[in-house]
């Protein structure tokens, strides 16, 4: 086999910022994984709160030898969960898909996919400035809010004001410290937000199991693999499942299994990145409870044969993009 990996940047439509900062544009890599006649994609973004980078990445990528071949069990040894497994698990997968003439969904023994609503994310801003976005995509079913802890209860007040229709679900991003985790999420309660992800820093997240919380907590920097899902019982209702931190479609299909199986529910989500990136991400999304796929939509602009969205209703992909 032949690969080759590709670092790539991306403009976004409009400033992106979270409680760890802000960003103009993304950096994404992309894989070719070739067999000497067809040819699978992936792609993936490096998460420098895991310590990943684009460089490092293209990196690990750049030198495996594949000179004996490849398949999907072995890639979970070869590599650790992360960014770099992610990119080539989902091109083997569209590799394996072409050979066979099947689609992805078919060889992982799955139900044919169905379209999906995803959320349309807002970014940290002042309440003023949510609130007028909001009021802009008011006609969407599902707001995901960026949050930070202080000032939040406004911030979320003046986006339900401006979009009084809308579900809404917050993203604190390891923002908030346990003192404000009990009466912020009362007070969110009565402004009808259904989630919080990622309260708390990963590190510190232990404490939630004691804590009252009538919103349903997330979690998100806390759950990687499958292997994280154990630990999180009694801290968390929700998992989100993102392939970049589980390394690809192939754990990402565990952590679902054995995420129903513990009793959680269960989020898809993503980074900011391509169709070629959501395109595997919505596979697994079939049935989630919340889905989290609009990284398309914060771009200036996406890929060729990128997925359909009709507002925040997203379809399955072509195989001319992937799988």
């Amino acid at each position: 086999m032949k690969l080759i990996a590709r670092a790539e940047q991306w403009p976004l439509a409009e400033v992106f910022t979270i409680s760890r900062g802000s960003r103009t544009e993304t950096e994404l890599v992309t894989v070719e994984l070739s067999d000497g006649e067809l040819v699978g994609h992936g792609e993936c973004m490096a998460n420098p709160r895991y310590n990943e980078t684009q460089e490092g990445v293209l990196a690990t990528l750049n030198e495996l030898d594949l000179a004996s071949g490849l398949d999907q069990d072995c890639l979970q040894e070869l590599l650790p969960a992360g960014a770099a497994r992610n990119a080539l698990d989902c091109a083997l997968w569209d590799l394996e898909a072409k050979r066979s003439g099947m689609r992805v969904w078919e060889m992982a023994g799955l139900q044919p996919p169905g379209s999906v609503i995803t959320a349309f994310t807002l970014s940290l801003d002042t309440p003023e400035r949510m609130g007028a976005l909001a009021k802009q995509h008011a006609d969407r079913p599902l707001l995901k809010l960026k949050v930070t802890g202080e000032g939040d209860f406004e911030r979320v007040a003046a986006v339900r004001e401006g979009a009084p229709n809308a579900r809404l679900i917050v993203d604190a991003n390891e923002g908030w410290n346990a003192d404000i985790v009990e009466p912020l999420s009362d007070q969110l309660r009565t402004l009808g937000v259904e989630m919080i992800e990622q309260p708390l820093p990963a590190e510190k997240d232990a404490v939630l199991a004691d804590l009252v919380h009538p919103v349903p907590l997330c979690a998100d920097e806390s759950c990687h693999n499958s292997a994280d899902l154990a630990q999180l019982k009694g801290r968390y209702e929700i998992v989100n499942i993102k392939l970049d931190k589980t390394g690809g479609l192939t754990e990402a299909l565990k952590v679902k299994r054995e995420a129903y199986n513990l009793g959680f529910r269960v989020m898809v989500g993503c980074m900011v990145a391509t169709s070629l990136a959501m395109a595997p991400a919505h596979l697994v999304a079939q049935g989630a409870a919340y889905v989290d796929i609009d990284g398309p939509l914060l771009l200036a602009r996406d890929r060729h044969f990128g997925l359909s969205y009709e507002g925040s209703r997203v379809e399955p992909p072509d195989t001319t993009l992937w799988g």
